[in-house]
């Protein structure tokens, strides 16, 4: 299991459905809320507007790179229906010179997590910084991204490598399927932590970076992502003692190259509360 900041490895979860009663929800936290609503991309329930946006905390930076613990329910960059409150803006209000990092729309970004998704990113400072991560994300060699997701049942088998091709859904724009036509090369591995009460613990790590890669693999192996409005189980869902009011799904470590000279970076979080 992952180790974070502080020593301890945190055995995250409704593990509060397995070991505790859990904390306070993501509807209470992050403003996620109406479980009537229908699905989006990124797998959450309909959002309040009646919230602020949840405060971005650093992990580290220097003058090339910015390290975030990115909350669930907050979107990477802004786009049609999510204007504001997008992380990529904050920063570039931080540190001005990101706004002419990248693209005007999405300054300083070189991968994206899902709204829903909490976790560890890197944003780029500079356009050197920017260009040289995006060709090691591209690679798929030196980056290595490890998540955390609680899911239904177990993966089976229980442990494993998938090798397959990722793409959109002909009938359905927002879902993506294994094995589709035209989808893109995925590989992802995985391993159970542990399993109680129907719910189950899954490190997974993904040598490629396909959009819903992880929420597809686990709903193709027979485990969805418990509170995944897309590719889920909303009545096992309802059985839990708190509903998610998103994907439980954590971006726990980032391992990547610096760009100024290479060196490797390892950065981790811990899971939110919600996955208590």
């Amino acid at each position: 299991m992952p180790r974070f900041r502080g020593g301890a490895s945190r055995l995250a979860g409704p593990l509060g459905a397995m070991r505790r009663a859990p904390r306070k929800a993501f509807a209470g936290r992050h403003g996620a809320g109406n479980p009537s609503a229908g699905p989006a991309a990124d797998g959450m329930r309909a959002p309040r507007t009646d919230v602020s946006p949840s405060p971005v905390e650093i992990l580290y930076e220097d003058g090339e790179i910015v390290v975030v613990n990115k909350p669930a329910g907050r979107y990477v960059h802004a786009s049609p229906g999510h204007e504001d409150g997008a992380i990529a803006d904050e920063l570039a209000r931080k540190y001005p010179e990101m706004a002419a990092v990248g693209s005007a729309e999405r300054p300083g970004v070189v991968h994206r997590l899902d709204a829903g998704t909490s976790g560890v990113m890197v944003f780029a400072r500079t356009q050197r910084a920017y260009l040289a991560l995006r060709r090691a994300f591209e690679a798929h060699t030196a980056v290595r991204k490890t998540y955390l997701a609680i899911v239904h049942g177990a993966p089976t088998p229980r442990e494993g490598r998938l090798v397959t091709t990722i793409g959109r859904k002909s009938w359905d724009a927002r879902r993506m399927a294994i094995a589709a036509s035209g989808g893109k090369r995925a590989v992802t591995s995985w391993r159970t932590l542990a399993r109680r009460g129907g719910l189950s613990l899954v490190e997974f790590k993904i040598e490629t970076g396909r959009t819903h890669q992880i929420r597809v693999t686990a709903a193709h192996l027979g485990a969805p992502v418990a509170g995944d409005a897309l590719y889920g189980d909303a009545k096992a869902d309802c059985r839990m003692a708190r509903r998610p009011q998103r994907p439980l799904l954590h971006a726990a470590v980032l391992e990547f190259p610096h760009p100024a000279d290479g060196r490797k970076m390892v950065f981790g979080a811990p899971p939110p509360g919600d996955f208590l």
